[in-house]
């Protein structure tokens, strides 16, 4: 193996063009191809960008260099030095005449998987090799989106005055309730991993922020084994003061917009490795009561009982005849969380909502129940003892002004925009009931 010494990169492989032609370049990355064709040989270089060929003319290359390319396996780390030469018969119409080559590290054979298209692995395999299966673009196309994403999102809310807040991810109660929680040894006392950072964020109500969004971690215990759950995930969490649920939900549609603008104008290049003709859609989303939701999907063939939740072939219904982004509204007080708003007229119903995509839920939010008495009550009809969250209540007893919020699954978010449709596919390294490695 050799050192870089003071060999650095000078050029990604997108950087490089025929313009170029006579500079010499410094190119890093893995061996993707060889083919030694006798009296010249090619080797394609892939880097984060895409790939270069470097061409090896071996009547005009020093014959120990030559031979030092040639004979790397595939997947073999180096840089090369080389000169830039127009030639309208290789990839991007140059290609690089290679000067120099530093070999930083051999790869070992056979591979774990092929990373070059030519053969398909199964899920399972790509997961057990993630650090593999991200050298293909198509994988690494979902990772350039999903970075773009969570930094649009964070553009977006910061423009909108909001202030990025951390929460714990070690808590005493569960925040809803239940038994979907991961217990963890916490010295000598009970504790859980953190369903969601919901009281928290309403407690920064009642500091005087006024606007406060988290990207961070959340765990469910849940036993699901499906394409779109998982045990560990990324949540986009928003409250906001002063405001109501129509408020929140034009402020998430929005946001939803903007993001997919971002991504189609600046994603191109991935979008088009994804095969992916990504729709920016119009606002505002369609509102459709819970009542009409279970009709819809009633028509359908999906029976569902008022005050119940809608099950997923009842989503599917309803998405398909809608065809886009749509909001589900006035829930049933009995399904939804203490903390939603009967509305005053009804209590019966909610103001909660759900933001639905055609294919799965995207989104819960609601505004929220701001009078102490009102809370409790929600609390002891839904089982749970005030008491236990005292750390919580507290915050609503010396001025709790009027606020509302919502959660974005990211993963699922990315989902919507990659068109994947397997929630691991856009998560790095998946937590799920049977995994737990890498």
């Amino acid at each position: 193996m050799e050192d870089m010494k003071d060999w650095r990169r000078t050029h990604y492989s997108e950087e490089i063009s025929p313009e170029m032609e006579g500079s010499e370049v410094v190119v890093a990355g893995w061996i993707h191809e060889t083919r030694d064709l006798g009296g010249v040989a090619f080797v394609v270089l892939r880097d984060r960008a895409g790939k270069i060929q470097v061409t090896i003319p071996k009547k005009k290359v020093d014959e120990e260099l030559a031979e030092k390319i040639i004979s790397q396996v595939r997947e073999t780390v180096v840089m090369v030095r080389g000169t830039v030469q127009k030639d309208e018969r290789a990839p991007g119409n140059f290609e690089l005449i290679p000067n120099d080559l530093k070999i930083l590290s051999k790869s070992k054979t056979p591979l774990p998987m092929d990373v070059s298209g030519k053969v398909d692995a199964e899920l399972d395999t790509r997961l057990n090799s993630r650090y593999m299966d991200l050298r293909k673009p198509e994988i690494g196309a979902v990772f350039k989106i999903r970075s773009k994403t969570l930094t649009e999102v964070r553009n977006y809310l910061e423009n909108q005055g909001f202030l990025e807040i951390t929460t714990p991810k070690m808590v005493a109660t569960a925040t809803e309730g239940g038994t979907d929680l991961f217990p963890i040894s916490y010295f000598e006392k009970e504790a859980f991993l953190n369903q969601s950072p919901q009281l928290f964020k309403q407690m920064m109500m009642a500091s005087g922020l006024d606007k406060v969004y988290e990207i961070g971690p959340i765990f469910r215990a849940e036993e699901h084994d499906t394409r779109r759950h998982l045990n560990e995930s990324i949540s986009i969490d928003v409250e906001q003061a002063f405001s109501d649920h129509n408020d929140v939900m034009q402020l998430l549609e929005d946001m939803i917009q903007h993001i997919t603008e971002k991504v189609k104008k600046d994603c191109g290049k991935e979008l088009q490795t994804l095969n992916h003709d990504l729709e920016i859609p119009e606002t505002p989303f369609e509102r459709v009561k819970y009542e009409e939701a279970i009709e819809l999907a009633g028509e359908k063939g999906v029976d569902v009982v008022w005050g119940d939740d809608l099950p997923t072939p009842g989503e599917k219904a309803v998405g398909e005849e809608i065809g886009t982004y749509y909001y589900i509204t006035e829930w049933p007080s009995e399904i939804k969380p203490f903390y939603a708003l009967p509305e005053p007229e009804n209590k019966e119903i909610t103001r909660a909502f759900d933001l639905m995509h055609p294919r799965f839920e995207l989104s819960s939010g609601a505004q929220r129940v701001h009078q102490i008495d009102l809370l409790e009550k929600r609390m002891t009809t839904q089982g749970l003892a005030p008491e236990n969250f005292e750390f919580y209540i507290d915050s609503f007893k010396y001025g709790m002004p009027p606020h509302a919020g919502w959660g974005v699954g990211a993963e699922r978010l990315l989902m919507a925009l990659t068109g994947k449709e397997n929630i691991r596919e856009v998560t790095l390294f998946p937590r799920d009931r049977n995994r737990l490695t890498p």
